[in-house]
């Protein structure tokens, strides 16, 4: 795992300088390696030196930072046929030989040609930059699982797996990069171009006995496919229905898998947490938290997500703390169920489009599942690379998601007053020999279950303010020169 940055630099001025800086922005994200590419020739760093690149003159520019989980994992960027290449993210399943190899190998000799094809053939979560001759091409994957954002000013393209990289070099505007997306970066700026994207696909008119089934082949594979080659690896657990789908499912993969829950002290959501590992048998860390530890968390959670959103803050600081047990326990990979309840109808707002007929609840999902990588995916990933854990999300495979996305509305939801929702998910776990007081248990959301939320609003209150523009000031702590 790592991070990606790239230029252009508008003027014709050098670019290599630029993405040295950015990369020191991202050093949190790898520090192992770091490499800086223009489209000749490529350069590896023991540490980020911006001195160091000076002589590499060129408009365009490209840079890695790496942070070595496996062996295989290779100091990047890499030289091709012509181009250079930085890509960050894994292939599910992963190559017989290193996914950078597959890569470079994709692309032949016509980088820009082939660069789609990354995209059409290459299931996973990443995102790449190629430079070549005067341009970049960069493109990400369908779900957008890895993040990546790009902006542009009146002398610079540029785009980095964090938007902290971008403000950095003085570019304001930032956007996320559409997933499924090649984009051609130049001096005239950025040109998009949809490769492979989550559309609506036909509806499935299936029962729900089949559908469950199918759903729990497409799941077991999905998690056997972010499993491979793993020795061992942690589940981010509630004792909810998703955490304990995900976690049965990687037993069977034979991992050994260790479970984390996390929450401030007395919250009973831990001790349901405790009675479903017993259930499922498998070895469950607890780690407790107080109101203090919030207080310390929150900075460095808006710090890493970068936008100063109380709902996102009170479910990245959970994540956070679990990820910091992860690399504490010496497990860098983390499984969670993250998508379960977009695609699958788990909140409540649901029941409300459902009364407006099954179409708009099909509508409104889709809606929900497209936006994952903007209102969940980047969130999480960014907020566990502080702590060097990989996130790795079963939901976010597209065969789950493309037939998921294809179920009628009352698989997933029986009516427009269905305390539950999430039937089919719920028969999956039924069906793999959950109890009932796993499978039938409403949900609840983590920044409320954890109990991050009432810690948030106790300091909120004890400054004398509501909670949104309490997280604003710290927001503004953390980055004094943005705009909340």
């Amino acid at each position: 795992m790592g991070a990606v940055a790239a230029a252009v630099n508008k003027m014709g001025k050098d670019a290599a300088f630029t993405v040295s800086l950015m990369l020191k922005q991202l050093n949190h994200r790898g520090e192992d390696l770091h490499g800086v590419a223009t489209p000749h020739s490529t350069r590896i760093l023991d540490s980020i030196d911006p001195g160091a690149v000076k002589d590499m003159s060129s408009d365009v520019a490209l840079g890695h930072n790496l942070h070595r989980i496996f062996p295989e994992d290779r100091p990047q960027p890499v030289l091709g046929q012509g181009f250079t290449l930085a890509f960050e993210g894994r292939l599910f399943p992963p190559a017989a030989e290193s996914d950078i190899d597959v890569v470079v190998e994709t692309l032949g000799s016509e980088p820009q040609k082939n660069a789609a094809s990354l995209i059409t053939r290459l299931n996973g979560s990443y995102a790449f930059a190629i430079a070549s001759r005067d341009r970049i091409i960069a493109g990400r994957d369908t779900m957008g699982a890895s993040p990546l954002y790009y902006g542009e000013d009146e002398t610079i393209s540029a785009i980095a797996s964090e938007r902290k990289a971008l403000w950095e070099i003085g570019i304001e505007d930032t956007k996320s990069f559409p997933p499924g997306n090649v984009a051609l970066m130049s001096t005239d700026g950025f040109t998009f171009q949809p490769i492979k994207t989550i559309t609506q696909p036909l509806l499935n008119a299936t029962d729900m006995k089949t559908a469950a089934n199918r759903l729990q082949t497409l799941l077991q594979k999905s998690v056997r496919e972010r499993l491979s080659g793993i020795k061992k690896a942690a589940v981010a657990f509630s004792g909810g229905i998703d955490s304990c789908l995900v976690a049965t499912l990687a037993k069977t993969c034979g991992v050994e898998l260790e479970l984390i829950a996390v929450g401030l002290k007395g919250q009973r959501e831990l001790h349901h947490a405790k009675a479903a590992a017993t259930t499922l048998e498998l070895p469950l860390h607890i780690q407790t938290y107080t109101q203090d530890d919030v207080d310390q968390a929150l900075p460095k959670v808006l710090w890493l997500i970068e936008e100063p959103d109380m709902t996102k803050a009170g479910i990245a600081i959970p994540l956070f703390w679990t990820a910091e047990m992860a690399s504490k326990l010496g497990l860098p990979i983390l499984l969670a169920g993250q998508g379960a309840d977009e695609l699958f109808g788990g909140y409540q707002r649901y029941l409300k489009d459902y009364s407006n007929g099954e179409e708009a609840l099909r509508n409104s999902i889709y809606r929900d599942v497209v936006a994952c990588y903007e209102n969940n995916f980047q969130r999480d990933n960014q907020a566990c690379s502080f702590h060097n854990v990989e996130l790795r999300l079963p939901f976010a495979d597209m065969d789950v998601v493309d037939f998921s996305l294809a179920l009628p509305a009352r698989l997933k939801i029986q009516s427009p007053r269905d305390p539950l929702r999430k039937r089919v998910l719920r028969l999956v776990a039924q069906n793999l020999g959950m109890p009932q007081f796993i499978f039938n248990r409403g949900k609840k959301a983590i920044q409320y279950a954890t109990g991050v939320n009432k810690a948030l609003k106790r300091l909120a209150r004890k400054d004398s303010l509501a909670l949104r523009e309490y997280v604003r000031r710290v927001f503004r702590e953390v980055y004094p020169k943005r705009n909340s």
